[in-house]
């Protein structure tokens, strides 16, 4: 019998992400779909299709081999009370304050890292993956003196309340009503957003931490010497996909189509100066990172601009799918 991979919010859509991506596999037939609360097992509606959910129950996540976290951090926090024996994939950041816990993100891990299975392993922040996808790939052969990484967060990283806001912020700015806060607590349609209002549950100040705590890691682990970049995450009124601007300073720059060539491969896909550049709409549920519209800084004979653009939703569930693939 194949091991059981129990996913904790199944309904979410970080949870269906990871049943589109874990069904182009055999761990999709491994899946056993729990809810983000624990009311009775239903049969829900999800992504147009019917699905059985059980209840979140401790008894749901005994025998299973690996517990997925994909919901909310009030069903996180329920699974991890539960002390499973399986291997915990966090991919909400619940379990990020335990010492034994582990950042994780297979897709630029030097290939001598030996992953400690004994914690829970985090996946790491899509923008801090697709960061460090581009800088290792480019440090070996182009050194980097330092970066600098604007970082555009879409809605949907509040998960369905974020979009389902952003949709009626939108719906009431045009036709002259109250908007609702709750999420953002500020105007986010039509509009960006250096920081949130005062009461929003999530500030940018926390995303750009864990970024910058995530990234750090996966620099690290690399093992390729890039330095640090500094980051600057700023909430943009779209729906879904994270854009990224990159700024990069070299020891000695090389041409563009020398950067087109070291980046291709793995996990990015590069557009050439003869093709648009990549965005957020256009990357929704393709695999890895697309970055394009690489073009010299006028005012720095060694600098570069990159435009990266990815699936947020898409990128954590890949890594799920990786880091599951190593234990079951």
């Amino acid at each position: 019998m194949a091991d059981i991979i129990a996913l904790v919010g199944s309904e979410t859509l970080l949870g269906r992400e990871v049943r589109d991506v874990f069904g182009g596999s055999v761990l999709g037939e491994q899946l056993r779909l729990l809810a983000s609360d624990d009311d009775e097992t239903r049969i829900a509606d999800i992504g147009g299709e019917p699905a059985i959910l059980n209840k979140l129950d401790p008894e749901e996540l005994a025998g299973a081999a690996v517990v997925i976290l994909a919901g909310t951090h009030e069903s996180s926090r329920v699974a991890l009370e539960a002390n499973p024996s399986g291997v915990i994939i966090d991919l909400t950041g619940a379990a990020e304050e335990d010492p034994d816990a582990r950042v994780r993100a297979p897709q630029v891990e030097n290939d001598d890292y030996r992953a400690d299975h004994d914690g829970a392993q985090i996946a790491a922040h899509p923008a801090a993956v697709a960061i460090a996808l581009v800088l290792c790939r480019i440090h070996p052969s182009f050194p980097v003196a330092r970066s600098i990484v604007h970082v555009f967060e879409p809605a949907s990283e509040r998960g369905k309340s974020g979009i389902d806001e952003l949709q009626r912020q939108t719906v009431s700015l045009l036709s002259f009503q109250q908007l609702p806060k709750e999420v953002f607590a500020a105007q986010l349609s039509f509009n960006m957003l250096a920081r949130l209002g005062e009461e929003a549950k999530v500030q940018l100040h926390e995303v750009e931490d864990r970024i910058d705590r995530h990234l750090a890691t996966l620099l690290e682990r690399a093992d390729t010497g890039v330095p640090m970049p500094s980051i600057r995450v700023t909430q943009v009124p779209v729906f879904h996909g994270y854009s990224l601007s990159l700024w990069i300073e070299f020891e000695d720059a090389p041409d563009v189509n020398a950067i087109e060539q070291i980046l291709e491969g793995d996990w990015i896909d590069v557009r050439g100066g003869d093709t648009e550049p990549p965005d957020n709409a256009g990357v929704a549920g393709l695999s890895g990172i697309a970055v394009g519209g690489i073009t010299p800084d006028r005012n720095d004979g060694n600098a570069v601009w990159l435009w990266l653009a990815a699936d947020n939703l898409r990128l954590a569930a890949e890594t799920a799918a990786l880091l599951a693939q190593e234990i079951v």
